[in-house]
């Protein structure tokens, strides 16, 4: 259902644009859990920072640090990241406060899951 939701909502992502909206609701730190595309588990933290009219995003993950940018509004995120040789993109819509959604590695045909839950 929640990968049904946000393939619907990309385009409407894509149209808002950014700014001042996604910059109030997700900005902060959060405990991150997910999957990954292969179906292992993983947790650790993100953090959210405005720079303009986009998203800093910082994940550690096992000790390994992930860099983004992202984009979107109240409801809707999407985020690029870059670790080492690792490259993606995350999806992400918010249910009452908590944001969960889909992601690939750059080239990838299966999709993992996360959660982020704020501290």
């Amino acid at each position: 259902m929640i990968k049904k939701r946000l393939l619907l909502a990309l385009p409407i992502l894509m149209a808002l644009g950014g700014g001042a909206a996604a910059q109030k609701s997700v900005v902060g730190r959060y405990n991150v859990e997910g999957r990954t595309p292969d179906g292992g588990a993983y947790s650790g933290t993100v953090e959210v920072v405005p720079t303009g009219d986009t998203l800093r995003v910082t994940w550690v993950i096992d000790g390994q640090r992930y860099l983004g940018t992202g984009i979107g509004d109240d409801a809707f995120i999407t985020v690029s990241y870059r670790s080492g040789n690792d490259t993606g993109l995350v999806l992400l819509v918010n249910e009452n406060g908590v944001w969960s959604g889909i992601w690939t590695y750059a080239g990838g045909t299966r999709l993992g899951q996360e959660r982020w839950v704020r501290r």
